[in-house]
């Protein structure tokens, strides 16, 4: 069931894509009519936000059951005695995962508008309240208290200040208004604070706002897969090249018990700022953040022994982490992705020079994961094939857990390589709606695979240098 149109690309992106997912290796294993269906359900999934919200448990500081208890009793308050349940994963036993509520059919539509950005937008629609800097326009005379419907413009076409929108726009839900026009608009206008309270969203998944910090990182089911993947231990000295915003950063810690050294390199400042934040939010001590660049990462020359940063001798770390730079293809939801192809084909020559440093850094015996958050062949499986060509001391490894499907044909990669890798497919699962009423009615271990299946696409490779090569 589609609520929302496919996504939409820029005609030689569409073109693009269209030739990956409709490639000779793919056709003869699955046939036309299969690879056809498959390619356009993932441009239904991709549109709509994922079916189960996942939240990580900070075990450093309280246990999952602990947890768990206090979401439950926040959830309550949230919906106002509507019984939402919290899954506790088997696998991943640091998450906890909520259902939501949508896409809510039945609503009618208030006659004040707010129009927001899509950034905004893709946050309402997986349960965040607006805040003022998403906001683009307001119909003429909304007032604060007042009940507006909130839309998303999806193409970026809205003018700033305007008081009608009739481009194109998507209806998030309904919502109460925390200020009026003139206070976002006005000659001193606010750039900061919430905007519209969300009272009725299309999808009703609860707010994280503020919401137990210190207890819970809001993350994607992958994202948390590959922490379990590199598996760190207490002691190790982990590298995270590209680790912004931080959230692998602390998990991995946590999943240290905060015992070792935890390196995170990111080469924009604010978003090393952020991953300092969320340490510090999370009392995590291990962990050690740079502004650097990490294909510069490896040190050509004798470094000074108490030089804790960048750039690393050769052979310094026991695992590392490569969550590189993508296109984000994968991201959920996006009905409108506006990178061009150009900027689509870009990653793949830096994707290269990160992972040929991790190698050079990485210790003999030493365990290499290399993840995305996006779709193309070019960035995942044709990497995997280059990187077992190019460095003959990498063997991959099998992955637990495994939770995604393997990975996707077109890259030349036998079929026992590809089963070694994950590639979560948004369009492995059905696209439903979720009812109060279909939810009690389901199976835990129902809503436990859809979570495994509705999710964002991502893909997963794991390495081992090995010894003496």
């Amino acid at each position: 069931m589609s609520f929302f149109p496919k996504i939409s690309f820029q005609r030689e992106v569409e073109e693009y894509l269209s030739k990956v997912f409709r490639n000779n290796e793919l056709i003869t294993a699955l046939g036309t009519k299969e690879a056809e269906s498959k390619y356009q359900s993932l441009l239904s999934h991709l549109s709509h936000p994922p079916a189960i919200t996942t939240v990580r448990v900070n075990t450093n500081l309280a246990s999952v059951r602990h947890v768990k208890k206090l979401l439950l009793e926040e959830i309550q308050k949230q919906f106002k005695g509507i019984c939402v349940p919290v899954l506790e994963h088997p696998q991943l036993r640091d998450i906890l995962l909520i259902p939501s509520i949508g896409p809510r059919q039945d609503l009618k539509k208030h006659e004040s508008e707010v129009i927001v950005g899509a950034q905004c937008g893709y946050a309402v629609l997986r349960g965040a309240h607006v805040y003022v800097p998403g906001i683009i326009s307001t119909s003429r005379f909304v007032k604060a208290g007042d009940l507006v419907s909130v839309y998303s413009d999806i193409e970026g076409k809205c003018k700033r200040g305007a008081k009608e929108f009739e481009g194109v726009k998507v209806f998030l839900g309904n919502g109460i208004s925390e200020l009026s026009r003139s206070d976002i608009f006005g000659l001193n206008g606010r750039t900061t604070g919430l905007g519209v309270r969300m009272t009725e969203p299309v999808y009703l998944s609860p707010s994280f706002d503020s919401v137990l910090p210190s207890h819970l990182f809001l993350q994607n089911l992958p994202s948390v897969v590959v922490s379990h993947v590199l598996n760190p231990q207490p002691g190790e000295r982990i590298l995270d090249m590209c680790a912004a915003p931080g959230g692998k950063t602390t998990h991995l810690a946590t999943l240290m018990h905060d015992q070792g050294e935890v390196i995170a390199m990111d080469k924009i400042a604010n978003k090393v700022k952020k991953i300092k934040q969320n340490a510090e939010l999370l009392q995590l001590n291990c962990i050690k953040a740079f502004c650097y660049d990490g294909t510069k990462a490896l040190s050509v020359e004798k470094r000074e022994d108490k030089q804790e940063g960048p750039p690393f001798l050769p052979e310094s770390f026991d695992r590392i982490l490569l969550d590189a730079p993508c296109s984000g293809m994968g991201q959920r939801p996006n009905m409108a992705y506006s990178s061009t192809l150009k900027e689509v084909t870009s990653y793949q020559p830096l994707q290269r020079k990160l992972f040929t440093v991790a190698v050079k850094l990485l210790k003999p015996g030493g365990v290499l994961v290399y993840s995305t958050c996006t779709i193309t062949l070019s960035e995942n499986e044709e990497q995997v094939a280059w990187a077992l060509e190019t460095f003959p001391c990498l063997q991959l490894q099998p992955q637990e857990p495994h939770i995604g499907g393997e990975g996707m044909r077109g890259a030349g990669l036998a079929l026992h390589q590809l089963k070694l890798l994950q590639r979560f497919d948004p369009s492995a699962g059905t696209l439903q709606g979720t009812d109060m009423e279909s939810l009690q009615d389901c199976r835990e271990e129902d809503l436990v695979s859809l979570a495994n299946k509705d999710c964002i696409g991502f893909f997963i490779a794991k390495f081992m240098k090995l010894k003496g090569k």
